[in-house]
């Protein structure tokens, strides 16, 4: 076997370099030509090479940067923790966004800081490795962040405006009532007058719940009843050491147009408890639970030890507006309410939710 002439080596060794010098300019013509800024630099943390687009955004000529520490592109307060940021990278060189999670920053020629995300690729040379870096200038994008967050602010505060003006003209309205019913004698419109304060007040507490809470999307309904059952108790003059509200519930959201209607339904409920269910002083105890039974329904439950329903009552065909009302208000709900007559008297709602 005849070896190769010492032409044919130095042919290839020729051709070797040729297509190293090739890619090399590829590589060089790649990154040139990148939409981002681009700043390859060794593990000393010397700026090997940039592109246009780095003399672009950072406002300094190739010239002034090659060949100078990284850090003169990063803003004083970050760039004594650079080094050593850079030193593990190369421990472990490997493609990965910089700084994940963190708000980082470029520091122009002028002095002026914008905010930057930047990858980090490493990247074998004659020289070692080195880390090429694409840096991409995301000012705009953060300007329109908070214009949205400013807007997103501005919102908030108007639906807790709203919220706060409609708690305050139905308090009005019930005071307007209030005011209406101490010049009526009839018994029997009084007794209307005070339900329908007692569901202007189920609304506006609502509203409230809502305005307390910042969510303006979602009620805080342990927290209503929570606030509605002693409402209830002085609005109708009981004495609580004769009946005594119990309270089991859990902290369940609920969404405005849910939280309305399932108030007004509580508001009947236990106005109704306390009107009919412990009559001539009689003793007893008012017991409300929450609970989300699955994640898409939620179960309401009021009971009562008192006297019960009357035999002949038939809730599904009752003439008064309050058991009317429920009845409505649970159809609107799309759900189904249980009613036990007594031993103990028990209304059970149970309705879709989403969590």
């Amino acid at each position: 076997m005849l070896e190769d002439s010492p032409l044919s080596e130095e042919a290839k060794r020729q051709a070797v370099e040729h297509a190293l010098r090739k890619s090399e300019e590829r590589f060089r013509l790649v990154v040139e030509s990148a939409p981002n800024a681009m700043v390859m630099v060794n593990s000393r943390g010397m700026i090997e090479m940039i592109n246009t687009q780095t003399e672009r955004v950072f406002g300094y000529t190739r010239r002034e940067l090659l060949g100078q520490p990284v850090e003169i592109l990063v803003p004083a307060r970050f760039a004594g923790h650079h080094p050593g940021m850079r030193t593990q990278f190369f421990a472990n060189p490997q493609s990965r966004p910089m700084g994940a999670g963190r708000d980082l920053y470029g520091l122009r020629k002028d002095g002026s800081e914008f905010p930057v995300e930047i990858g980090l690729n490493p990247i074998e040379t004659e020289e070692g490795t080195m880390v090429l870096s694409a840096i991409v200038d995301i000012s705009d994008r953060k300007q329109k962040e908070e214009k949205i967050q400013q807007a997103l602010k501005e919102k908030d505060i108007l639906l807790a405006e709203i919220h706060h003006r409609v708690k305050n003209n139905l308090q009005i309205i019930g005071s307007l009532l209030d005011l209406q019913s101490s010049r009526i004698m009839d018994g029997q419109v009084l007794d209307m007058l005070r339900d329908s304060q007692s569901r202007i007040r189920s609304m506006a507490l609502i509203h409230q719940t809502l305005y307390q809470s910042k969510d303006f999307a979602r009620v805080d309904f342990a927290n209503f009843l929570d606030a509605l059952a002693p409402t209830l108790i002085a609005s109708y003059g009981v004495d609580p050491a004769r009946i005594t509200l119990s309270l089991d519930t859990v902290g369940v959201q609920l969404p405005i147009n849910t939280a309305i209607p399932c108030g007004l339904i509580m508001n009947e409920l236990i106005s109704n408890a306390l009107k009919h269910a412990f009559p001539d002083d009689r003793r007893g105890v008012i017991t409300i639970r929450l609970s989300r039974d699955t994640p898409s329904e939620v179960s309401l439950r009021v009971s009562d030890d008192g006297v019960g329903l009357p035999p002949a009552l038939d809730p599904a065909k009752t003439e008064t507006l309050g058991l009317q009302l429920v009845n409505l208000l649970t159809q609107q709900l799309g759900g189904a309410l249980t009613i036990q007559p007594g031993h103990p008297t028990s209304f059970l709602l149970r309705f879709p939710s989403d969590e």
